[in-house]
Formats: structure tokens, sequence, C-alpha cells
């Protein structure tokens, strides 16, 4: 096994990649909070101190954990890393076109921790004002002129939190995601950075899924060229067997499921991919809110709307570049043969806990957003009592972690872990 790879959802955890809260959510407030998809504003201290206790427990078997600010600071100690995420976040797209240079000269001049907090975190127009070498921005910028200081030049990106997303390993590789919503797709910027000039990384010669690393990569990281095309890992499971599950969602598009699904098939990376197709509710954003794995023949379901969905089982087709797509009887079922179970009745399925009313609240808690560490062992939130009492019903051990401040995103442990390495 090579250094990165993620081989299954329950095999052991060992490298991990998470981020934990900062100033991006110092900056999120009742008025821009809906803009930035989060239901609520955080208490970032106490938010801090969650996410601390959920890395502690990560540490304490043995996980490796790995800070994206760190991670993102290392790598912009490199020229080639800074000129690239500087060239990649500023254009005339995001910034105007009479501020490109400004805003680029600003980013330049701070030193590599700074700039990695304000990929992060955003940038305000004071804060250009502060690093920018032209104090007459405001009489050649309609963009500068015509907001305030605490207005944001480069938004801040408190969705960072949830790691999963941004970026995710299938098997031997990991796919750079397009996000869906304008306000996270920066988010993939940073992670490119980190991945293709961290020293941990560039020894090992990642292996894309998405973007083509043997073309031109600036078109597929500018912003405005995806059109349709979105994926986020929160939709993303390997399963073992050569087969990866992938969600249709609020925020993955099957016509990005094509994409990946073609360039996986064509590399070698997978035989099957199973696409399920949810609802396009904010509640049931991703996949993994709605369904997870806490053991290797155990999963965690919303029966409410997993058992209505509609799945698909998407193979090579018969000409290169072509697919086979098949509409599969049910998707716990097409679930149970890709793990290799002989029947559905095979798969232990544990529902979200409590009744009607209770099992919605737990899921809009993320009681089905559970992480596994290892087979039989996941991190879930203490507060989705019910729930709880199930999977130990059902043999799992469940390590509690508070989630009060950090839940508001609506993400649970598996939102905030991007796994590097797993076994299968």
């Amino acid at each position: 096994m090579t250094g990165f790879g993620v081989h299954s959802e329950v095999g052991r955890l060992r490298k991990v990649l998470v981020h934990r809260p900062d100033l991006a959510l110092r900056r999120l407030t009742p008025s821009n909070r809906g803009e930035l998809l989060f239901d609520d504003v955080l208490w970032v201290e106490r938010a801090q101190q969650e996410h601390d206790q959920f890395v502690a427990e990560l540490r304490s078997r043995d996980i490796e954990v790995f800070l994206l600010h760190d991670l993102l600071t290392e790598a912009l100690a490199s020229p080639e890393a800074r000129e690239w995420v500087i060239g990649h976040t500023v254009s005339p797209y995001t910034v105007g076109p009479a501020m490109v240079d400004a805003v680029r000269e600003a980013l330049a001049n701070m030193d590599p921790e700074t700039l990695a907090t304000h990929l992060t975190g955003g940038v305000t127009r004071a804060e250009l004002m502060q690093f920018a070498d032209d104090d007459r921005l405001a009489a050649r910028s309609l963009a500068v002129a015509t907001t305030v200081g605490s207005s944001f030049i480069l938004p801040p990106l408190p969705n960072h939190l949830f790691t999963r997303d941004t970026s995710c390993w299938i098997y031997e590789g990991v796919s750079l995601n397009p996000m869906y919503w304008p306000s996270r797709q920066l988010e993939t910027v940073n992670l490119g950075t980190v991945y293709r000039f961290h020293p941990m990384f560039r020894q090992e010669k990642i292996n894309f899924w998405f973007p083509d690393a043997g073309k031109d990569e600036h078109d597929e990281f500018d912003i405005q060229s995806f059109g349709r095309s979105s994926i986020e890992g929160g939709d993303v499971m390997p399963v073992g067997n050569r087969t990866v599950l992938i969600g249709i969602s609020e925020r993955t598009t099957p016509q990005m499921v094509e994409i990946l699904a073609q360039r996986l098939f064509a590399r070698g990376g997978a035989d099957r991919i199973i696409a399920v197709q949810l609802e396009r509710k904010r509640q049931f954003m991703h996949l993994d809110v709605v369904f997870t794995f806490l053991d290797r023949d155990t999963v965690t379901v919303y029966p409410k709307v997993v058992d209505g969905t509609t799945a698909y089982s998407i193979r090579p087709g018969d000409k290169a570049g072509t697919l086979d797509v098949t509409a599969e009887d049910s998707f716990l079922a097409a679930v149970a043969h890709a793990i290799g179970l002989s029947h559905e009745k095979d798969l232990r399925v544990v529902t979200t806990g409590g009744d009607e009313a209770q099992q919605e609240r737990e899921q809009w808690d993320c009681a089905n957003n559970v992480v596994a560490l290892s087979p039989g062992v996941v991190v879930a939130y203490s507060k989705n009592v019910y729930s709880n009492r199930k999977y130990r019903e059902a043999g799992i051990e469940v390590v509690e972690i508070d989630g009060f401040e950090i839940g508001k995103g609506r993400g649970g442990g598996h939102c905030m872990t991007c796994p590097l390495l797993r076994d299968a």
C-alpha cells in the first residue's frame, strides 16, 4: 500500500485531513450565514473545543491527523505554490478586472501563514488596503470604491470545516471536486495547492482522477467553466471490490458522475459505480447524511429517504469512453452485492433512532453521518441519544463527541474528515 489511498469506508483509518474552526467561522454573521450555507452562527471558541475533542479521539487511536491550515502554510513556502494559488484565486471574475494586480500583490506580500489564514478566512477591503502597494485603489476600482472596510474582497470559506467534500480519495487516487455552490468553489483551489505543492504529497506523485493532470489544468480549475457538473465528497464512498457509491444529490450532478466514472474506468481505478438518486433538499444534501457504514456488513440509514431512492449501476460500455447504465431493483440490494454479500437480507441495516419525530430530529443533527475509525467503531455526536443506543445494541462501539456548535453547519464526523489512508 502506498502512503495515500482509501480502499473502503470502514477499514482501519490511518491518515486523515481535518480543518479546525478558524477566522472564516468568526466572520459568519446572521446577515451572511445563508449565503455561506450555514443555518446559524457558531460560538467559535466552543466549536474549536469540540473539534479539538474530536481530533484527540482520533489521535488516541493512533490515527495520524493533518490540519489543513498547517499543510497549506507549509505548501505556501514554495514560490511556485504561491504563484499557483494566487493565480487561480484572483481573477477578473472574483475581484473585478481593475483590482486583479493589486489583490495579487497584496496576497504576495503576506508570509505563508498569513496567506493561508486569508485564503481560508477571506480578505476584507481594510486588509487589502493594509497589504496592497497602491493606496489609490478606490480611484482605480469600482469594486473597492463601492465597499466599506469590513466588506469582503475575497470571501471567507467556513465550509472548509467539512473536508470530506472538497477532495475525496477513491482507492489509489484523488478527485479535486468542482463544488456546487459558488461560496465553496475556491476551497478546491486551496486543496489543489496542498496536493500539488506540499512535499508530503509531491514526493508521492499523486494520481488525480480529476482534474486531468496530463493536461493544462487551469481550465478545469477555472470556476466559471464547470457548467452543470459538480460533485462533493459527501456523496462519494469507495466501498471495496473496485466499487464506488455516489449520491446524485442537491450538490452532485449526474453529469459529473459520468465524467468521474469515465476517468475511473479508463485508468483502471474502479469497475462499477452505484449511483443513487436522492431528493434535492438541504437536509439530505449528500448521501452521507442519510447513509453511512458502521461495520463491514452494517450500515445506518435514514429510512424516510433511503427507502424511496432509485439506484443505477454504471459499468464500462462496450466501446472505449462509453458507459453501461442499469437500473437496480434496490439500492441496499446493490450495496449488499457490491460488498460481497449473497443477499440483501445479509446486510445489517440500523435505522435512525426514536419515533418518527425523533428520527427526523436526529437525522438533522447528523445521526447518520458517522465516521468509522475501524470496523465496528464509529464517532458520533452525543446528542443523538436514540440512534447511538441502536448502534450499540447492534454491537457497534460508539465514540461520542460533543457537536452542539460544529454540528450547526449540518455535518458530523463523516463530513469533517477527508481520509487520506484507509485499509480495505
